[in-house]
């Protein structure tokens, strides 16, 4: 009777909430079509998901692998989020065209813009690998001989997939590596920016708003796929044609209303849902204010000169929002991690797993160590947390020159290593024809390392403004010496704590990552030996270094604990058989379904599932950045002046919320209602479940959208580029 109940508890505990899932798409008709048709939608399964026919899987995207994009034009018309263009946006902007500021449309084919390096890819199909991937895997692999032999065998299975096509492919580890699947893609490297809003509609409430609700952000871009002449992927040139895709979003205009049903499709690059109590507390303790700290003094660097100078104020937009968004993500999620209890909920089923375990001999033999190996790993690794984060955050990617210079330095270093090779050629033999053979390998890899460098200094000179980078360096310099303990400081921090002013200063004289002209004078002619010798150069490998060695003494309990996760996964499905599970999210396709609907976020609170533009005349104000409202947008507002796009009552909803689960990654991904038809753009969670990536708050979890109606409107009315709704197909059902 009480291991029934036990049981019973545990399902009722850790079965998902009524919308938690990020499901894969291929097996939506075995695990969630039931309960989706019960909750409105109205396709088929085939028309959710198909290798044969055209499916909802073949208008999502992933966007340059960080975000998530959807078809919305039978001519590859690609929607997102602002802040997911934002780079491209800022690229492309100057002093003179500032399209961040001001927005940028392009009226015609012709000045759709280039973006050298960005990719969208889609799911071709996914193929379920488990069984070729276990059997040459075994308990007796280090995890670090387990995924080598992963990436071998992952490496054969994609290879094979895609020989003879011009796909691409990967194989993804699933549920701590209990499962595997295969993905084949088909990425197109011809992505055009079409259009984006000023940043005072797409950025609208700034850092100020973001994960907030009610929100009033347009956070949307637009872009297109251009495809050679035979319609399959090219790098850009003017001969390209835009895409004829497999299958496009109509887009509807009938709006939303409390319980309508919604799905997302995207690309969500990361959750932890399977984390136990003890890596929450370490969370909570650790490594999130460890992040929040690192960054904070990043940024404040940031805006120092971002507010001195217009011109750095466009170079480091991108990059100041990139580490800000994180920065406050960090911020929420420790608070929600304690506000919602989630480490009391984690050790509540955790208390029950045990209980579970020890009910018979032989789940005591499968997984009676687990959260003895929890404790005992999160012990050994708790102390090192700050360590490892301020590796990454303030040695690593504390300024822009240290990967600059480790990035560098590899490629100096492997034609270096050429060099070193054709010597050794010619002191080896005298034959003329061996000696042509090394020539001919080492002029291969000049050209190579001349390239790549060439692409490095390119990118990273462009938006480099040298007393920024300067002054962040002494800055997390100072922060690594004062706040990690002198026996893990590596020896160039250990030998000028206290003066890292003066050192900065002597290694950015010297240093050919800091200035364009020594750079390119040093590779003209290079000398590998004082290059390798280069300040930054010679500090990057050493950071990087400590940075792939982890925490020292650790690596044992950190096997331990990836084990530990694989046998608490497994064993929590085996333990509730009747349960559906969905794995963390990863970066591959997924699915999550919900509706539309309001939530209360305390006693007494209770917001509204639309936000309209009367909203954002309401937060304008003209003396704070984040809240000022451009003029034409303000004179539509005012004369109620918004077409065929407002509402039943006459007004323009800005945004809505509905109850999918998303998360990073997810930016961008398609909102569609039950006839899989596009009405909105998913942008943003909220404050109150910022928890959720660790564990998903069923009464307080929504994902923050633009209403479609409102990016249409922005794109007619305030745009003026007509056009572009022209060639989209509106319906409406109401």
């Amino acid at each position: 009777m009480k291991k029934s109940f036990l049981l019973f508890l545990a399902l009722v505990s850790f079965r998902l909430g009524a919308n938690e899932g990020k499901w894969m798409p291929q097996l939506i008709a075995a695990l969630n079509y039931s309960e989706m048709q019960a909750m409105g939608l109205r396709l088929t399964p085939e028309q959710l998901y198909s290798i044969n026919q055209s499916s909802v899987k073949d208008a999502v995207a992933s966007l340059g692998g960080f975000c998530t994009a959807e078809i919305i034009s039978s001519e590859g018309l690609l929607l997102t989020n602002h802040h997911c263009g934002y780079d491209a946006i800022q690229n492309h902007s100057t002093v003179e065209h500032d399209y961040l500021k001001d927005g940028f449309w392009a009226m015609n084919r012709s000045q759709e813009l280039p973006n050298q390096g960005l990719t969208a890819s889609f799911v071709v199909r996914i193929e379920d690998v488990t069984a070729q991937m276990l059997a040459e895997l075994n308990e007796g692999m280090t995890e670090t001989e387990r995924n080598a032999k992963i990436a071998e065998v992952g490496k054969k299975l994609a290879d094979k997939a895609c020989e003879g096509t011009h796909y691409n492919g990967f194989v993804r580890a699933f549920f701590h590596g209990n499962e595997f699947y295969l993905f084949v893609m088909e990425t197109f490297k011809d992505i055009r920016l079409v259009g984006a809003p000023p940043s005072a509609i797409g950025k609208f409430g700034g850092d100020t708003d973001n994960w907030m609700w009610p929100r009033h952000t347009g956070d949307f871009s637009m872009f297109r796929i251009y495809t050679g002449p035979d319609g399959k992927p090219a790098e850009y040139s003017a001969d390209n044609i835009p895409l004829k895709p497999k299958h496009f979003f109509p887009i509807n205009l009938d709006g939303v209303r409390d319980g309508d049903f919604s799905m997302v499709y995207g690309f969500p690059g990361r959750t932890d849902r399977y984390l136990s109590s003890y890596g929450v507390k370490q969370a909570i303790e650790h490594y999130n204010p460890a992040v929040v700290k690192v960054r904070d003094a990043k940024l404040a660097v940031m805006r120092k000169y971002m507010k001195a100078d217009p011109a750095v104020n466009i170079q480091y937009a991108s990059t100041y929002a990139q580490v800000a968004n994180y920065w406050k993500y960090y911020i929420g999620q420790t608070e929600q991690l304690v506000n919602n209890k989630v480490y009391d909920k984690k050790k509540a089923l955790e208390d029950r797993f045990d209980e579970w375990v020890k009910a018979t001999p032989d789940r005591k033999a499968r997984y009676g160590t687990v959260l003895q190996d929890f404790a005992s790993a999160y012990a050994a690794t708790d102390p090192y947390q700050e360590y490892e984060v301020y590796n990454r955050e303030a040695l690593l990617t504390g300024s822009s020159v240290t990967l600059f210079g480790l990035r560098s330095g590899r490629l100096i270093g492997n034609w270096e290593k050429v060099a070193q090779e054709k010597e050794a050629a010619y002191k080896a033999s005298k034959d003329p024809a061996e000696r042509a053979k090394a020539d001919e390998a080492y002029a291969k890899a000049e050209a190579a390392a001349r390239q790549g460098l060439k692409g490095l200094a390119e990118v990273h000179f462009k938006d480099f403004y040298s007393p920024l980078e300067q002054e962040s360096m002494v800055r997390v310099l100072d922060l690594y010496a004062n706040d990690i303990a002198p026996n893990l400081h590596p020896a160039f921090i250990a030998k000028n704590k206290g003066k890292f002013e003066k050192y900065v200063s002597k290694a950015w004289s010297k240093s050919v990552t800091t200035d364009r002209a020594r750079f390119d004078a040093a590779l003209a002619d290079p000398d590998f030996d004082k290059l390798r010798k280069d300040p930054i150069i010679a500090m990057a490998a050493e950071v990087y270094d400590m940075y792939l060695k982890g925490a020292p003494g650790v690596e044992a309990a950190e096997e331990q604990q990836i084990k530990a996760y694989r046998k608490f996964s497994a064993g929590l499905r085996e333990m509730m058989p009747e349960a559906k599970f969905s794995p963390d999210a990863n970066s591959t396709l997924r699915m999550s379904y919900g509706k539309v609907g309001s939530y209360e976020p305390q006693d007494g609170v209770k917001y509204h599932t639309v936000t309209t533009l009367q909203g954002i005349l309401q937060k304008e104000d003209p003396n704070n950045d984040e809240f000022v409202v451009p003029a034409r947008l303000k004179e539509l507002a005012l004369a109620n002046d918004y077409g065929p796009y407002a509402d039943e009552n006459g007004q323009l909803v800005v945004n809505f919320i509905s109850d999918n689960d998303i998360t990073g990654g997810n930016s961008g991904s398609p909102v569609l209602n039950a006839y899989g038809e596009l009405i909105g753009t998913a942008f943003d969670g909220n404050w109150e479940a910022m928890s959720g990536d660790i564990y998903f708050e069923d009464q307080l979890q929504r994902t923050i959208s633009v209403d479609i109606r409102y990016t249409l409107f922005v794109v007619d009315k305030y745009a003026g580029a007509r056009h572009l709704i022209d060639e989209m197909t509106l319906v409406r059902r109401r």
